[in-house]
């Protein structure tokens, strides 16, 4: 039964890139037209959230999202959520409309296709690196002005011990909604770790429970009111984890 097991997780994850893969080539041409200029990105937004749910239904996937707070068309945001999975990148496309940027790890640049359209659409970070953390800052303030969202998982990256239910956050996301006095969207993954972890031999498919919460609004804060509030969307979030863990 266990060697059963390991063929379907070996398989299952092959899968996963492969589905990767199919959207990207059919859409190939249009993908390339939307990346030729920076006004382009609304479109090539759609087509990402197409990619996306295109994997999630492949990969036998299906979300439920209850929404506390729905968000206003044309209108910026800082999107902030837990980060347990590569599947996390898809449900949070999934899952918001409003056009948004990533903010994430260069890393994921090196996987092929897929990172030659993530390097040119998102904004990469190095975390070993001070002046790749400003230039981060600068390209975002850059996407707000343009109307655009920002997501960013304040983790930092996804926990090496599975076991942590939530990291501590950085400060980047929060820095950036006081900047722009733009509200912050706390939203929770219930179920991406145990449906597609970072562990190879594991997963399966099933419900992806959503949960977006109440926003934090950040007008009227300072620079210095920043780790406060950093603290207080992460309390939240993991409230929100919290309350899942009961319901399981």
């Amino acid at each position: 039964m266990k060697g059963i097991k390991i063929v379907f997780w070996v398989l299952w994850r092959i899968w996963f890139y492969v589905l990767m893969a199919i959207p990207i080539l059919i859409m190939l041409p249009f993908l390339l037209i939307s990346i030729i200029s920076e006004r382009g990105y609304p479109y090539f937004f759609k087509m990402a959230r197409i990619w996306s749910k295109f994997i999630l239904f492949g990969m036998g996937f299906y979300y439920k999202v209850k929404r506390e707070q729905k968000l206003v068309k044309n209108k910026s945001y800082m999107i902030v959520a837990n980060h347990t999975s590569m599947t996390d990148i898809m449900l949070m496309l999934a899952v918001i409309k409003n056009p948004f940027v990533f903010v994430g790890k260069k890393e994921l640049s090196k996987i092929p296709l897929f990172g030659f359209f993530y390097k040119r659409t998102c904004i990469l970070v190095d975390r070993n690196s001070s002046r790749s953390k400003n230039e981060v800052f600068k390209r975002a303030q850059d996407r707000l002005n343009q109307g655009l969202s920002i997501c960013i998982f304040p983790e930092g990256g996804v926990p090496d011990d599975e076991s942590v239910l939530l990291d501590e956050f950085k400060d980047g996301a929060f820095r950036l909604a006081i900047e722009h006095q733009i509200p912050i969207v706390p939203i929770v993954f219930a179920d991406n770790k145990e449906r597609f972890s970072y562990t190879f031999f594991s997963g399966s498919p099933g419900k992806m429970r959503v949960k977006i919460l109440p926003f934090v609004e950040t007008n009227g804060l300072k620079s210095e009111n920043r780790k406060a509030l950093r603290d207080q969307v992460r309390e939240i979030i993991y409230n929100g984890l919290l309350d899942f863990n009961k319901k399981h």
